[in-house]
């Protein structure tokens, strides 16, 4: 049958349901250059408000998939387990857990994705080592994996293509927070990697893509699905960003407090989020040990070694990770101060997450480069007692007008109030099937 862009957007739009074909042809049509960024981006839109069934999903999942080429990873003989987080707020698990798990004797085929609207990504930290190329090809991607057990890689040309044109249109024109459009992306580009097993982070908070705990579960128990039904074990672990996770936002800084983590010295809910995913990570790959094994890795250095020589195979220069203080910094420094005294009862993560992007380290727009230099440095989080004119965050920026622009709108992000606010925990739910 022949389909126009016009009529499935408006089929879409009117709630009704996309017949197999017809995503098939939009997808393909998409990445061969057809069907126009505009054109997608309405229809992603339309998905955002009226969604896609669970057939829908099945086929755009499997169109997105088959859209390039899919990894084989089967001569190699360790267990080959990944992780993905739906994105946060200081959200930077990724690089410490990753070499971690590794050096533990996992297989760990990471491909990561950018920055996502206020969210940081993974692959612009990374570059923020100098040297250190994220687009590899199929060949030294199996190559790397196989002499290391871990790559931290983006998308290449041949992998999954759609998702990689898709993910940069969401990102610039607000079609990101869509259960379908997030669960086909992520588990696309995990399906494509020929994995065993599949950790899943799903935030839930002011930080996050899903800001309702019920949006994130839906959203879990979605990507469970579809990761059980194409024959991986995926468990999915719902975590709380309300408020920045570790104390450093932006993209160099985040790289340091990563190193931090590996050298046993970073911040306690970082380390916290960090073995307990690795344990997760260990028991999918059939590994004993479990927290006692990660924290050997940790105390031996051997994680951090992990790190270290994969950085080296990615082309990056390991020197920063030896003393990050060669990491790029913005050259102007300013501070916000807390207005009273008190505890922090309020550390908002969507706000921070907006001003780092608006200073730099984020993309306003599609083509628009990542200021590795910019940074938030929290000096107060939720529970906190400061005084009045304490510092609650030092902020590294290179533009004076976008830090004039951001400075009031950044220091809303922090109340204080005359109680200690109630905590909640970090790890909220465990997901490991679905539901019916």
């Amino acid at each position: 049958m022949t389909y126009t862009a016009v009529e499935l957007i408006e089929t879409k739009r009117d709630g009704e349901k996309l017949p197999p074909d017809a995503i098939e042809w939009l997808i393909a049509s998409y990445t061969d250059g057809v069907l126009p960024d505009y054109q997608m981006a309405a229809m992603a839109m339309a998905i955002v408000f009226k969604g896609l069934d669970g057939d829908e999903l099945a086929t755009w999942t499997a169109a997105m998939l088959n859209s390039g080429e899919v990894l084989d990873f089967s001569d190699i003989p360790l267990a080959k387990i990944d992780k993905h987080s739906t994105g946060g707020v200081g959200d930077k698990i990724s690089i410490p857990l990753v070499p971690l798990v590794a050096a533990c004797g996992v297989a760990v085929p990471m491909i990561s994705g950018r920055g996502l609207g206020h969210t940081g990504g993974t692959l612009d930290k990374l570059e923020s080592i100098p040297g250190f190329t994220t687009r590899i090809d199929t060949g030294r991607f199996h190559e790397i994996l196989a002499r290391h057990n871990l790559v931290l890689a983006g998308q290449s040309d041949t992998m999954i293509p759609a998702d990689r044109k898709l993910y940069a249109l969401r990102d610039a024109t607000g079609t990101v927070p869509s259960v379908p459009l997030i669960a086909s992306s992520i588990m696309s580009k995990k399906l494509a990697e020929g994995l065993d097993g599949l950790l899943l982070d799903v935030k839930t908070g002011s930080g996050a893509t899903m800001r309702r705990l019920e949006d994130s579960r839906r959203l879990a128990e979605t990507m469970v699905g579809i990761g059980i039904d194409n024959g991986v074990e995926t468990v999915a672990l719902i975590t709380s960003m309300e408020q920045p996770l570790g104390n450093e936002v932006g993209n160099s800084n985040e790289i340091r407090e990563s190193v931090a983590v590996l050298r046993g010295e970073g911040p306690a809910d970082v380390t916290e989020v960090t073995l307990s995913f690795g344990e997760v990570m260990l028991e999918l790959a059939g590994i004993d040990g479990g927290r006692d094994r990660l924290e050997e890795t940790i105390a031996s250095g051997a994680a951090l070694q992990k790190l270290i020589d994969v950085t080296r195979a990615h082309g990056g220069d390991p020197i920063v990770l030896e003393d990050t203080s060669l990491l790029e910094t913005a050259p102007y420094e300013g501070v916000i101060t807390a207005e009273s005294g008190g505890y922090v009862t309020r550390c908002d993560a969507f706000t921070i997450g907006v001003g780092a992007r608006r200073l730099g380290a984020g993309r306003e727009r599609q083509e628009d480069d990542v200021d590795h230099g910019v940074g938030v440095s929290l000096r107060a989080k939720l529970g906190d007692q400061v005084t009045e004119g304490d510092p609650l965050a030092i902020v590294h920026y290179r533009d004076e007008a976008r830090w004039a622009g951001e400075r009031d709108r950044l220091a809303s992000a922090w109340s204080i109030g005359s109680e200690p606010p109630v905590t909640t925990d970090l790890i909220l739910e465990r997901v490991d099937h679905t539901v019916t």
